[in-house]
Formats: structure tokens, C-alpha cells, sequence
């Protein structure tokens, strides 16, 4: 590796000091989080009764009563609902890391190649279109159904941008970019198509679906997001080294031994699956891979050896509180968490532009 790939790569190593108290400071927020995540909402819970009911789950006995009420809330909701969280949270940021280290573009999200919209196509399809198409059984397999129609679009997505900007076995990110730009220009009109014809039911359920929501989960969908998820996130951290070679530039990656298309279709497969099982089982939940991966790079560097694993826990901590903010701010209603998720992201997002605008330099 010559010194200037050396120097780039290097960038933030003096901040190397700084990763394992972010780390440590992390690990203690989200520690300190779950349990206030699971104690509070319209139906409060003392420290003690917690850990009373959570011991009882193990077979323990401590000296503080529960109710059968407040058992059921926090196993069946509440318990299930933190990890949702987490687990989506740290997925999404995740992803929002590799993606912007694939482009060399802070300013990337999975968003960006259509991948979110896809799957709200699909999911939107399925709850207007899916009575008329299954009948009677559409009732009962809503739940399974609008989740893989939803995965099945952030696929056909992604896919169809790999289509669109390979030929002769490159691929050009510019293109992707340019062509999930198109894609998310047609799934809105197919939205807005499906919300045309929709009936003030279908209208409603549309609406709360694509602000995102977090409510519904339970241990099915953990089952299901750490199916997909878990090992997505695994696979996306073996390609660190390739995601720090690339930001120097394809050619450069090359000649540093790395195969770029290969793992360039990697990175955005796993991403699509990221992403495709949070959509289908939260809604679109906006900001996450663009604000976490980013304040993550100004805080440790560049090297995605630490931008990967951090972003997860900060995108987990981001997602948890937002969802407890949802459940706190206008209890006992709950607001979509994708509206707290925007309003945090989209003055950001600006801060981002005017930070752009005044450096003239994005990496």
C-alpha cells in the first residue's frame, strides 16, 4: 500500500483513543435504556416490579408483587418491542455505513438505490391490492404476507438497479445512484397510485404503515428480523478492509488486491436484506443509515472496522429512544416512530448541506 493509501486510510487514527470509550459509553447507554424502555409507557412500572416479573421469567422469586397485567405488558410487548428496536436499529444504521462507504458519500442511505421504497411498493401492493387478489385467506396471512411482499420489493429493487448500472461485469456507482434516484421517483407514483385507489380502510393502514411503527412486534417478528438480519450483519462486517480500500477509489481498490464488483454486489445484497426485512416488518423508518454512520465517522475516523460495530450500537440506542419518545409524547397515543426518526434526520440532514456547502468537501 503506498503512503497516500496509507494516509487516507489512516484518516482519524488519533482518534483511535477515543473508540473504546465510545465503545464502553455505548454499551452503558444501551444497558441503561432497555430497562427504562420497557418500564415506561401508558402503563408504568417501578425498577423493582421489573425485575420481579423478569425474574419470574427464569423461575426466581423476588419479594416485590406484579400483576398478571403487568407480566403480559412487558412479555408480550414491551420485553419483545426493545429488542425490535435494537435489533432493527443496529441493522439499518449498519447498513447506511456500508452504503456511504461504497459510494464515498456521507450523505448516501439505502434509501438512496430505492431499496426502502421498493419494499413499501411491495407492501403497498399487498394491503390494496392482496384482498382482491387472495380473497378470504388474505385476512389471516396479512401478517406473513405484507412482510414478504415488502422483502420481495426491496429485492426487485435492487436488483433492477444492479441491472440498470452493470455492463460488462462493472459496476458503475454513479448510474446506481442515478438509477435509484428513477426507481424511488416510480415507486412513488406507484404509491400514490395504490393510495388513489384505496378504500378509506386500505388509505389508513397504508398511511401508518409507511410512517413506520414499531408497535405491532412481538417475538414472531424478532424471530423473523434476526433470521434475516443477524447473519446479514455478520457477512457486512467481513467486508470492512474492502469498504476502507474503496473509499481511496475502485482503481485503487484493485490494486490493492480486492475483487470491487464482487463485493460491490455483496454489499448492496446484504443491504437490500437489511433493509427489505426491517421495511416489511416496521414501515419505512427514515434517517438511521444516514445520521448514526455519520456522527460515528466524526467521532472515530473512517475505518469501518469501528464505523460498522459502533453504528449498529448507536443505531440501536437512536431507534430505542425514539421509540420510547413515541410512546411518551402524546401518551397514552403513540406516534409512528418514523415521524420521530424524520425529525431528527431532516435537520440534520440539512446541517450536512450547510457543513457541504461551507467545506466544499464531503470525506
Amino acid at each position: 500500500m503506498n503512503s497516500l493509501a496509507a494516509a487516507i486510510l489512516n484518516k482519524g487514527e488519533g482518534r483511535s483513543a477515543s473508540h473504546s470509550q465510545l465503545l464502553a459509553m455505548l454499551l452503558f447507554a444501551l444497558v441503561a435504556l432497555a430497562p427504562a424502555s420497557i418500564s415506561f409507557g401508558a402503563v408504568g412500572l417501578s425498577p423493582q416490579e421489573l425485575l420481579s416479573i423478569l425474574a419470574a421469567q427464569i423461575g426466581l422469586k423476588l419479594p416485590w408483587e406484579f400483576s398478571a397485567a403487568q407480566e403480559s405488558i412487558v412479555v408480550l410487548i414491551r420485553l419483545p418491542r426493545t429488542l425490535f428496536s435494537i435489533l432493527l436499529g443496529a441493522g439499518l444504521a449498519a447498513s447506511g455505513a456500508a452504503i456511504q462507504g461504497l459510494f464515498r458519500n456521507p450523505l448516501a442511505d439505502p434509501a438512496l438505490i430505492g431499496i426502502s421504497n421498493g419494499a413499501a411498493c411491495g407492501a403497498v401492493f399487498f394491503i390494496v391490492i392482496g384482498g382482491g387478489l387472495f380473497g378470504a385467506t388474505a385476512g389471516t396471512l396479512t401478517m406473513f404476507l405484507t412482510p414478504a411482499a415488502a422483502f420481495l420489493g426491496g429485492l426487485a429493487a435492487t436488483w433492477l438497479v444492479f441491472r440498470i448500472s452493470t455492463r460488462n461485469n462493472e459496476t458503475s456507482v454513479t448510474i446506481m445512484i442515478l438509477g435509484g434516484i428513477a426507481i424511488n421517483a416510480m415507486a412513488a407514483a406507484f404509491i400514490g397510485l395504490m393510495m388513489f385507489v384505496a378504500d378509506d380502510d386500505e388509505l389508513r393502514t397504508v398511511t401508518f404503515w409507511l410512517l413506520g411503527n414499531i408497535a405491532g412486534a412481538g417475538w414472531k417478528s424478532i424471530g423473523i428480523a434476526a433470521l434475516f438480519i443477524l447473519p446479514a450483519l455478520a457477512a457486512l462486517t467481513r467486508y470492512s478492509s474492502v469498504l476502507d480500500a474503496m473509499m481511496l477509489g475502485e482503481r485503487e481498490g484493485r490494486h490493492l488486491g480486492f475483487n470491487v464488483e464482487r463485493a460491490k454486489f455483496h454489499i448492496t445484497f446484504l443491504t437490500a436484506i437489511i433493509v427489505g426485512t426491517a421495511v416489511s416488518l416496521a414501515g419505512v423508518i427514515g434517517f438511521i443509515g444516514l445520521v448514526v454512520p455519520h456522527i460515528v465517522r466524526l467521532l472515530v475516523g473512517s475505518h469501518h472496522q469501528r464505523v460498522i460495530p459502533l453504528s449498529m450500537l448507536s443505531g440501536g440506542i437512536l431507534l430505542l429512544v425514539s421509540d420510547l419518545a413515541a410512546r411518551l409524547v402524546a401518551a397514552p397515543a403513540e406516534i409512528p416512530v418514523g415521524i420521530l426518526t424524520s425529525a431528527i434526520g431532516g435537520p440534520f440532514f440539512l446541517w450536512l448541506l450547510l457543513r457541504f456547502k461551507r467545506n466544499r468537501s464531503l470525506m
